[in-house]
């Protein structure tokens, strides 16, 4: 399991769904909201609602995430950490676009770095529904 000591800031980022249910709108459905964070300390960039019928977030969605997330950052990581088997080509394609390299690893992996935002978006934005 990768943990956040293993990591200095800006090394890598970790690309994450916040939420463990769609976040439901009357006026527009349902959505998934994805989180770029700092691998070493936890820090959330920035997050794109995308909606649950696509698969990730476009190519404009992606490019002007990882935009704001540098601008927030000061640095560019050099890993790009994903979970296996989802996020396969927009943010893979943008890593690479920008020489940061894209590293799939099984979800369970993530889930030091992740868990304590996942918990914190459920309980304030999901009202602790699991």
């Amino acid at each position: 399991m990768l943990e956040p000591n293993q990591f200095e800031e800006d090394e890598a980022w970790v690309v994450f769904q916040l939420n463990d249910a769609p976040v439901r709108t009357e006026q527009d459905g349902d959505f998934n909201c994805i989180a770029l964070m700092d691998a070493a300390s936890g820090f959330i960039f920035g997050t794109a609602f995308v909606s649950v019928a696509q698969a990730e977030p476009s190519v404009f969605e992606v490019r002007k995430l990882f935009s704001s997330c540098l601008e927030r950052s000061g640095g560019t990581p050099a890993t790009l950490l994903l979970p296996k088997g989802q996020f396969q080509t927009t943010f893979p394609s943008e890593a690479k676009r920008r020489g940061i390299t894209a590293v799939h690893v099984h979800e369970t992996e993530l889930l030091s770095l992740t868990s304590e935002a996942t918990q914190g978006f459920r309980e304030h934005v999901q009202g602790g529904r699991a």
